[in-house]
């Protein structure tokens, strides 16, 4: 098991005594979130790492907008964007509404809105 895991609570004597500062490890080790928490977060990561989702998720972050336009705005296929929609969905980035026989995608709510331009700003600098 690795040593960080945070299902792991009992230390032997001799890992303890390798920490430099091990009230700084105790405060760490305590605010831990579970192993599933770190999956989902670095599957959001990974799923902002593919420059089609990353456009989609832009133009969302400005706009609520149809398959149809998302894919003319971005010269790619409506078949395309629906795909990186679907993966997006799974992932509860992205959500949608039914007007009439038109689906409209938005974010999923502002935390995906607030990662997303944070990013933004860091690559910007």
């Amino acid at each position: 098991m690795n040593k960080c895991s945070y299902e792991r609570i009992f230390m032997t004597k001799k890992e303890v005594d390798s920490f430099v500062d091990k009230d700084r490890v105790k405060r760490v080790r305590k605010a831990l979130v579970g192993e599933r928490v770190f999956l989902n977060l670095a599957e959001t990561f990974k799923a902002m790492g593919d420059p089609s989702r990353t456009k989609i998720i832009y133009a969302l972050s400005l706009e609520e907008l149809c398959v149809g336009d998302i894919a003319a705005l971005l010269e790619i296929s409506p078949s395309a964007v629906s795909h990186q929609l679907r993966i997006l969905r799974n992932l509860k980035l992205v959500k949608f509404r039914r007007e009439g026989q038109i689906t409209y995608y938005s974010l999923d709510d502002d935390h995906i809105k607030n990662l997303f331009e944070e990013g933004l700003k860091h690559v910007a600098d």
